[in-house]
């Protein structure tokens, strides 16, 4: 289990833009599993959309990114890259994250060469699917 302070030595990400709390379950360069605990004291709740929050679908999408990076760049020889959006296929959305909800986020490494990927991952509320995609990545130096 990797807290936040373990998840900030891999991923260059901070507040407000570190959007997984915890990993839970980690193979490095193969898979990761992360949880955001999403809390009405974020930011972006205040304006999307105010009487009815819902967490943006493409936050959902950066959390789940992120988890993929971890799984990514955990090992020693990819410490210090980043992993830059190519793409994204295959994306839909199933149900909305509010306020209260636990989002776990499953992420499994596709394909790494050696400055490109591709991953798959998912996001689940009380083991329901809420959203799902297939992500491109560009490797890049810091």
């Amino acid at each position: 289990m990797l807290s936040s302070t373990d998840i900030q030595k891999i991923l260059p990400h901070r507040y407000p833009f570190l959007l997984v709390d915890r990993i839970t379950e980690l193979e490095p360069m193969k898979r990761a599993v992360g949880i955001k605990n999403v809390t009405f004291n974020e930011n972006f709740f205040q304006g999307h959309f105010p009487g009815k929050p819902v967490m943006p679908g493409v936050l959902i999408l950066e959390a789940m990114a992120q988890v993929g990076g971890v799984a990514l760049l955990c090992p020693d020889d990819r410490r210090g890259q980043l992993a830059l959006f190519a793409g994204m296929d295959r994306v839909k959305f199933r149900k909305p994250v509010v306020p209260g909800d636990q989002l776990q986020m499953v992420a499994e490494l596709l394909k790494v060469r050696s400055s490109m990927g591709k991953l798959w991952a998912e996001a689940f509320v009380d083991n329901q699917l809420v959203a799902e995609g297939e992500f491109l990545f560009a490797l890049s130096s810091r």
